[in-house]
């Protein structure tokens, strides 16, 4: 450890982490899981976007279906707990259709994004964060899976993107804890 501030302990990264989450040596490993989860995303996506019972006509009866059998689960004790029971019988429920278009299209978003590799680390968020909510309601499927990718994407997010639009975007629209672009770049 090297001395710091008061404010902070900086505690050196070991190789294996520097490797996979700092060095773009480690980018193809993060294209490859990049794409498969992309292309999971973006083909469920583009399903629920072309049919009826997501973005149809018939827009949110396949998510009250969903959600109806998630909370039969819950009664009878099984795979749902009740806070999130709560949630879907309150929340999602009676804004099937809305949710329906959110799921739809979000799904086709996240996949667009780590296929392209435009704001991975966001893109792998999100797509986390739909797959817990899947487990939560009690379905398992890929989910697990997705997930751990997801989180390892998301602690990737400085090199995951590096074969993609990150490479240039990311410089150009600069981080949250940078000042500007131009400091970025070195100009003053």
């Amino acid at each position: 450890m090297r001395p710091a501030s008061n404010n902070e302990i900086i505690i050196p990264e070991n190789p294996v982490s520097h490797f996979l989450f700092s060095s773009t040596r480690s980018a193809w490993i993060w294209l490859f899981i990049r794409l498969y989860v992309g292309y999971a995303w973006i083909t469920a996506g583009w399903k629920k976007i072309h049919t009826d019972t997501w973005t149809g006509d018939k827009a949110g009866t396949a998510i009250e279906g969903f959600v109806k059998g998630s909370l039969a689960k819950a009664a009878e004790g099984k795979d749902v707990t009740s806070w999130y029971a709560w949630f879907l019988e309150n929340m999602v429920l009676p804004n099937a259709k809305v949710f329906g278009f959110l799921v739809a299209y979000g799904e086709l978003l996240v996949g667009l994004g780590l296929i392209l590799g435009m704001l991975t680390g966001i893109a792998a968020f999100f797509g986390g964060l739909m797959n817990v909510s899947f487990l939560f309601a009690g379905t398992i499927s890929t989910n697990p899976l997705l997930f751990i990718f997801a989180t390892w994407l998301v602690l990737a997010w400085k090199v995951a993107g590096w074969y993609g639009l990150d490479r240039w975007a990311l410089p150009y629209l600069g981080t949250p804890w940078t000042r500007s672009r131009s400091e970025h770049f070195g100009i003053r």
